[in-house]
């Protein structure tokens, strides 16, 4: 299940839960490709809960889709992660060191309001 946060428009704000779909990755990237073509810089909040997998019908042309991005890492701002499983915080802190780019912060779901606001701009970085 995929639902979208209210956001400004250079930030792509979206709870995902149980399982991701192909048309979930299909949206995401049209949101990005969107945001991209009108911001030079462009802002991720995630919050997950419980998810149990990615449906492989729609993954290989997310990564076809995907993989264009690595050219445009420097345009990528902010990305909180806020997840109520440990393996998705753990994996998100390994992404943010291949990709030390980017300011990647994780948080708990008790956190999820001050990750909102670190995304938006609201508050400075600890």
């Amino acid at each position: 299940m995929m639902e979208w946060i209210d956001s400004a428009d250079d930030i792509i704000a979206l709870k995902l839960a149980d399982k991701i779909g192909g048309a979930d990755l299909d949206a995401i990237m049209d949101r990005l490709d969107t945001a991209m073509a009108r911001h030079e810089t462009v802002h991720i909040f995630l919050e997950t809960c419980s998810i149990d997998g990615i449906e492989l019908s729609g993954f290989g042309s997310y990564v076809v889709r995907a993989l264009p991005l690595f050219g445009k890492l420097g345009r990528f701002g902010r990305v909180a992660v806020v997840a109520d499983q440990a393996w998705i915080r753990a994996g998100t802190r390994i992404e943010s060191a291949l990709l030390p780019g980017i300011s990647y912060r994780t948080f708990t779901p008790e956190q999820r309001d001050e990750a909102f606001d670190w995304v938006t701009g609201t508050t400075v970085d600890a």
